[in-house]
């Protein structure tokens, strides 16, 4: 019996099955992230590219948030032993469990970029002065990365609201390893966007969210260390 027991441990922790089961876990992530954002995506994919459709973007966009951080709890959680894999456990139990705390984020962070890109668009017809744009560009980028932090928080620790938005404000100038990174994919993900489909980035969807993540450690690990018992 110990022998099969010591296979079964050396099955599950060498470095070929580790990295089966992050391929494992990541191909289930992303099953899942499909799922729970598919009546948003088939909606989004149906409106044209066109400005005046950009209120019906950000409620297109409302799936994502959720989806977002229940992929972020499973892929955080997810276990190195090949044996002992439920990613999908893990989605679903970070889903129902954040699924408030990631809406009270993410609603007010889509209504305040939908604010600020219908104003950019419309500051012709409005007679503002063109370098306008700038500040408004400037408190968008500011307003997304607060909220990605803010996300990723709420998906991985159980804070409340508003100290998660002091802790996300906090750690976009005390980590800014992490800011940078966050800032680097956001553009990677709004230029795969306009060369090619939302569909693909939804098919990469799992892959962005560790990519997410892994920028992400610094902070998790700053407040795991100097925030939590």
């Amino acid at each position: 019996m110990s022998d099969v027991l010591g296979a079964r441990r050396q099955f599950g922790d060498g470095p070929l099955s580790r990295a089966a089961s992050r391929i494992y876990t990541v191909l289930v992530v992303e099953v899942l992230f499909l799922v729970t954002t598919a009546p948003g995506l088939v909606a989004l994919m149906l409106l044209e590219r066109d400005v005046s459709n950009l209120p019906l973007v950000a409620a297109c966009a409302l799936p994502l948030g959720p989806a977002v951080g229940a992929a972020l709890y499973a892929l955080h959680h997810q276990r190195p032993d090949l044996t002992e894999l439920h990613p999908a456990r893990a989605f679903w139990r970070g889903y129902r469990s954040n699924l408030t705390d990631v809406l009270r984020i993410w609603v007010p962070l889509l209504l305040w970029l939908a604010v600020i890109a219908v104003n950019l668009t419309h500051l012709p017809a409005a007679g503002v002065p063109g370098w306008w744009a700038v500040p408004l560009v400037l408190v968008g980028a500011g307003v997304t990365l607060i909220g990605v932090n803010a996300l990723v928080i709420a998906s991985l620790f159980a804070f409340r609201f508003r100290d998660v938005l002091r802790l996300a404000r906090y750690f976009l100038v005390r980590t800014p390893s992490v800011t940078l990174g966050n800032a680097g994919l956001l553009v990677a993900v709004a230029a795969l966007t306009v060369l090619t489909s939302e569909a693909v980035v939804a098919l990469l969807g799992a892959v962005l969210v560790l990519a997410l993540l892994t920028a992400s450690r610094p902070m998790i690990i700053g407040i795991r260390k100097d925030f939590t018992a």
